[in-house]
């Protein structure tokens, strides 16, 4: 009699790790250990705190930009209750430390920016370009470490639009806008946190609603036939424990940098970086003027603690794309998908620099900060999230369904 064997059986017999695994896993493991004791044990640790990022987003799929695509075209709000958790738990964990100013005994600030006409438009660009592009900051990233080549393309545009951005940075922020509100500075914790709960509960319910009407009941978190060490080694992981995992590692996150989350400022350094060597000096610009982006242009990239973070999330996806036996990048892009990823890159990055940040600094970092300025990302950048969407067809074929990963 013969028998047949399971989906899973032959790559669960493939080796864990193929070459790419190993160069991941050896990047990440001596990454910790030169930056630990090149730049101190902090750095280090904020490195293999990237690499963890990197392997949550690539095994949950935590994309945001397809978690809005979905619900703009086809009403599914799994991806965007999702996210509703996410917020909620950081704002929970985040807040009453934010309110004592400390954390283990460390000063710790939160990402808390002005509501101008820049967020508005810089947020509008951003939302566009994650629908051109394929991703938002920290989906480029993962799907980049994961090996999508055309992500490749959007990341280096990212990064171009990103200090094209910081020549017009002054003229931006000097257009009219409202001083920062911090909903912690304003409420205390606990108001803070009530207030965040109610907003992020009736965002939930309105998906609900419209998923509801649309499809009659909501959609199931996909079946894996993977379970247990085999699951949270090589995937996919349910969406809500990815999200509890980047809760927990933004708030390590604060705890080390005193800080949270970011993502696209390095992006604008590793552009200045990149201008510096083609004989640009970008140091006149009044953006590299600002006492701690100066203080970032005259050191290596690697004293830098959004880069090396960074750094991190790409060799932790990679690391994660080999577990899953899905690290196969293929450079046959067709030319309208490179157009897109390059119009859309250049949105990204220069958005996300005039709107203080991207869909980890200003939404879920900003957010979690208790920064009105992140709300108002939020609006603004899912406006363009719908104009975005209505441009796709231009450049990709569209099916029914959806991956809830990016790109």
């Amino acid at each position: 009699m013969s028998t047949v064997a399971s989906p899973l059986s032959a790559p669960e017999r493939q080796p864990l790790l193929g070459t790419p695994g190993l160069g991941a896993l050896a990047l990440l493991v001596l990454g910790t250990l030169l930056l630990g004791y090149a730049y101190g044990v902090k750095q280090g640790a904020l490195f293999l705190v990237g690499g963890g990022l990197g392997i949550a987003l690539y095994h949950a799929a935590f994309g945001f930009t397809s978690a809005w695509r979905v619900f703009i075209m086809d009403g599914r709000g799994r991806g965007l209750r999702v996210q509703m958790i996410l917020l909620a738990l950081a704002v929970i964990l985040f807040f009453p430390f934010l309110a004592s100013g400390t954390l283990f005994g460390n000063p710790v600030k939160g990402f808390v920016s002005p509501l101008g006409t820049s967020v508005l438009a810089g947020a509008f660009m951003f939302g566009i370009g994650m629908q051109l592009g394929g991703g938002c900051a920290s989906g480029t990233l993962f799907t980049a470490g994961g090996g999508n080549a055309r992500m490749l393309v959007t990341l280096l545009f990212f990064i171009i639009g990103s200090v094209l951005a910081t020549i017009h940075f002054d003229w931006w922020t000097g257009l009219p806008s409202l001083p920062p509100v911090s909903l912690v500075e304003n409420f205390g914790a606990a108001g803070g946190i009530l207030v965040s709960l109610v907003l992020f509960a009736a965002i939930a319910a309105v998906t609900i609603l419209v998923e509801k009407r649309r499809h009659g009941a909501l959609e199931a978190e996909p079946a894996s036939q993977r379970q247990g060490l085999s699951r949270l080694l090589r995937g996919p992981w349910p969406l809500v424990a990815g999200a509890i995992a980047l809760v927990l590692l933004n708030f390590a996150t604060l705890a080390l940098a005193g800080r949270p989350w970011g993502i696209t400022s390095a992006f604008a350094l590793w552009g200045a970086k990149g201008a510096q060597l083609i004989g640009i000096d970008p140091s006149a610009w009044a953006y590299w003027q600002a006492p701690a982006n100066a203080k970032a242009l005259s050191e290596s990239v690697l004293a830098d603690i959004t880069s090396v973070m960074d750094f991190g999330i790409i060799a932790g996806a990679m690391l994660a794309a080999a577990l899953a036996g899905k690290f196969a990048p293929s450079l046959d892009i067709p030319l309208r998908s490179v157009l897109a990823a390059v119009i859309g890159g250049l949105l990204l990055g220069y958005g996300a620099r005039i709107a203080y940040g991207c869909n980890i600094g200003a939404y879920f970092s900003g957010i979690a900060s208790g920064s009105l300025h992140g709300w108002l990302w939020a609006v603004f950048a899912f406006a363009g999230n719908m104009v975005g969407v209505k441009l796709r067809p231009y450049f990709f074929f569209e099916k029914k369904v959806l991956s809830r990963a990016d790109g």
